[in-house]
């Protein structure tokens, strides 16, 4: 866990999860990436001016509480049937001013088709503005199901806000 709930780099999380229904796999990968007690908020996939995004994942995940908002952006894609693959990636653009970028989401039963639709995203979010951003990069993370759901999750937390409304130190 990080000592600061906002910070200047977004991690990108990737885990699979299992259990005995999709939704117990999808905890399950949330469990493995320290997010399992957050309520998610889904965000819309900009990021912020002055904020850089980390692929490794090892900028973590902001500190927080039980029940704590994080909001994020995030790909989930889930897998019942034995032998049936899931992905999930996110992709990204940050423009070279530093003033932020954008974000892009694709699930898929392929890391091919995933790959591809992130990449198509990118470059028709960018189009006449090419100049503007730096080149895209993503993270895509798969799992094949064996005998019970998986869930393939690829996450970005922002922050963490507790009830009260007050962003936590």
């Amino acid at each position: 866990m990080r000592t600061s709930a906002v910070y200047d780099q977004i991690p990108v999380l990737r885990k699979t999860g299992s259990g005995t229904t999709s939704l117990a796999a999808f905890h399950d990968a949330l469990v493995q990436m320290d997010c399992g007690f957050y309520n998610l908020v889904r965000l819309s996939s900009v990021i912020p001016p002055g904020t850089t995004v980390d692929p490794s994942g090892k900028a973590g995940v902001p500190e927080g509480a039980w029940g704590d908002r994080l909001f994020c952006v995030y790909a989930e894609q889930h897998a019942t049937l034995p032998g049936e693959e899931a992905w999930a990636g996110i992709g990204w653009v940050q423009r070279r001013d530093g003033q932020g970028g954008l974000f892009v989401e694709h699930e898929g039963t392929s890391e091919a088709f995933v790959t591809n639709a992130i990449r198509a995203s990118l470059r028709d979010l960018v189009k006449g503005h090419e100049d503007a951003f730096e080149p895209a990069d993503y993270v895509v993370h798969g799992a094949v199901c064996q005998d019970e759901p998986v869930c393939a999750l690829v996450l970005a937390p922002y922050e963490t806000v507790a009830w009260n409304g007050v962003a936590r130190d």
